[in-house]
């Protein structure tokens, strides 16, 4: 079946992402056809040995949220050297047309593509006269006066402003990983932790310090019991508050070893080998160095009162 689509590496699918996928699905519905997202299994830019910015969604997130924006279809391609040389014709005509069956094109208003990213909107336009689709551009969202984009909700969250980054992402950045065994010491101050360790190598970890958070535990599975490396849903689990902390633990000498470790409030049970997933809601406090173990267990303390104080009884 013919459909609308639009295209782009989607990293975060954010408020501006979300703005663009709204427009295919009007577009889409109004002619009575399939709504399609076009993205990337791995970054353009590292495939072609570029250097490229920490991710803020793994290939698994990105798709399960751009289905949950409406797409009918979510095309994922295998980005490769032999189509980082494709031209921008042959690409519309090839991929586009021929393998996916794009009639309607609707392109982001900086998205370039083809070989060398060196031809423009206007160029796609005529291309599409050739080959049959209809191309549009999409309508950028501004906040404040600036478009939203990946880069710079990357920027807010290495600054560890993520109530900024929600707005712009319109939902909790989200870490996911696997529960590992870690040095236990939060457990001999009465706030035993959680060590993740996250599925997603390039996933970008934000500002250390402590921060409120809302956790939940799960695992999937495949039909044959065995765990499956796809991500893990966190809609599907009961949510709990936490206090999250990202850095060195100078404290307790941790060395130039960086953690992500969340101490789940009202629960005391064993998580090892369990995934989790933990959404910032909230920095409280950057990382700091105590004078002893009674000092940094007062100011944990302090750091709990205030998560149920931003978290309230509900999400």
């Amino acid at each position: 079946m013919n459909c609308v689509a639009t295209i782009g590496s989607f990293d975060g699918v954010h408020q501006g992402h979300r703005h663009l996928l709204c427009q295919v699905r009007h577009i889409a519905d109004e002619h009575s056809l399939k709504a399609m997202a076009i993205t990337f299994s791995k970054s353009p830019k590292r495939v072609l040995g570029f250097p490229d910015a920490p991710q803020l969604t793994s290939v698994e997130e990105r798709t399960t949220q751009l289905y949950q924006m409406g797409m009918d279809e979510v095309a994922v391609l295998d980005f490769t050297h032999e189509m980082a040389a494709m031209s921008a014709r042959d690409f519309m005509q090839k991929v586009l047309k021929e393998q996916l069956h794009v009639t309607v094109l609707i392109i982001g208003y900086d998205h370039r593509f083809g070989r060398g990213r060196s031809e423009g909107f206007d160029d796609y336009v005529r291309y599409g006269r050739e080959t049959g689709i209809e191309v549009i551009r999409g309508e950028a969202n501004i906040d404040n006066g600036e478009p939203v984009s990946s880069t710079r909700i990357r920027t807010l969250l290495a600054e560890g402003r993520v109530e900024e980054a929600t707005r712009l992402l319109g939902y909790h950045y989200t870490l996911q990983g696997n529960v590992v065994d870690g040095y236990k010491e939060g457990r001999k101050m009465g706030f035993p932790t959680a060590n993740i360790r996250l599925r997603c190598p390039e996933k970008l970890v934000p500002a250390d310090g402590v921060y409120a958070v809302w956790v939940s535990v799960g695992r999937q599975t495949t039909d044959d019991g065995q765990q499956t490396a796809q991500t893990f849903s966190i809609f599907n689990s009961q949510l709990k508050k936490g206090m999250l902390n990202i850095g060195y633990r100078p404290t307790l000498n941790n060395g130039v070893e960086r953690s992500i470790e969340v101490h789940i409030l009202d629960f005391d049970g064993e998580l090892y080998g369990e995934h989790i997933a933990v959404e910032l809601v909230h920095r409280l406090r950057e990382e700091q160095a105590f004078s002893n173990l009674d000092e940094l267990t007062e100011q944990l303390k302090k750091d709990k009162e205030r998560v149920r104080e931003l978290l309230g009884n509900h999400k």
